[in-house]
């Protein structure tokens, strides 16, 4: 890794997330990752985040706490129930309750703000409009919007100092192709975590949107899922 090089990368802990960080690695970046604690339902994708982060030898691995829970307004922060065993094509047909208010645009201004004291002109998120559950701000015209205020907002873009770019490698890429990327790249998927609603052991559900759409792309690119289910 190049030490001048410097990338900001988003990290939950999940498949998309992971894949991006070994994305970053390839091009040589020094990583950064950028973890939430936001009051969401459960902390198992914060463990999988920090087993992530050593993997992959980033330089630092920070996790904030922005508390969204009392704001609520979604299944992952308030109390409201995860929909389950739904066709992907329902997915898509609405905004779901999984969506979380502004999510995005909150963690993609706390990595501009780190980026900027890194002098780190790279940020990586690993949103995806392909194989989303109808989530607005997973689209490459909401990623152009904040690239253009990243560098309309920050000291160091209006004294001339660097551009910012929002890097969005998975956003036309569907969940099958995401996977096959990440196994060449060596990304050992069995230490992610995707699930919305995961049992008290940290098991997947396999019947959440996010269970569902992982489930089916190991399915489509041929690659055994190391995802540890929980009995149906």
């Amino acid at each position: 890794m190049n030490p001048n090089k410097k990338a900001v990368v988003l990290s939950s802990g999940g498949l998309d997330s992971t894949t991006v960080l070994a994305m970053a690695r390839n091009r040589g970046y020094t990583l950064y990752s950028l973890s939430f604690f936001y009051g969401q339902r459960h902390d198992f994708e914060l463990q999988a985040a920090e087993k992530v982060a050593a993997a992959m030898g980033v330089k630092r691995h920070l996790v904030s706490r922005v508390d969204l829970k009392p704001i609520g307004g979604s299944a992952l922060t308030d109390d409201i129930a995860v929909p389950k065993s739904r066709a992907e094509a329902d997915m898509a047909d609405a905004i779901p309750v999984t969506y979380v208010p502004a999510r995005n645009t909150i963690f993609l201004s706390y990595a501009l703000a780190w980026a900027e004291v890194l002098e780190a002109w790279d940020i990586f998120i690993g949103v995806n409009a392909v194989d989303y559950s109808g989530y607005p701000d997973c689209r490459p015209e909401y990623i152009r919007a904040f690239e253009t205020m990243a560098n309309l907002a920050t000291k160091t873009a209006v004294e001339g100092k660097g551009r910012f770019h929002i890097h969005a490698p998975l956003i036309e890429m569907t969940k099958a192709q995401i996977i096959r990327a990440g196994t060449d790249l060596g990304v050992d998927y069995g230490m992610t975590h995707s699930c919305y609603d995961p049992t008290a052991e940290g098991l997947a559900c396999a019947r959440c949107d996010s269970c569902i759409l992982r489930k089916n792309g190991f399915a489509a690119a041929g690659v055994p899922d190391p995802t540890p289910y929980a009995a149906p």
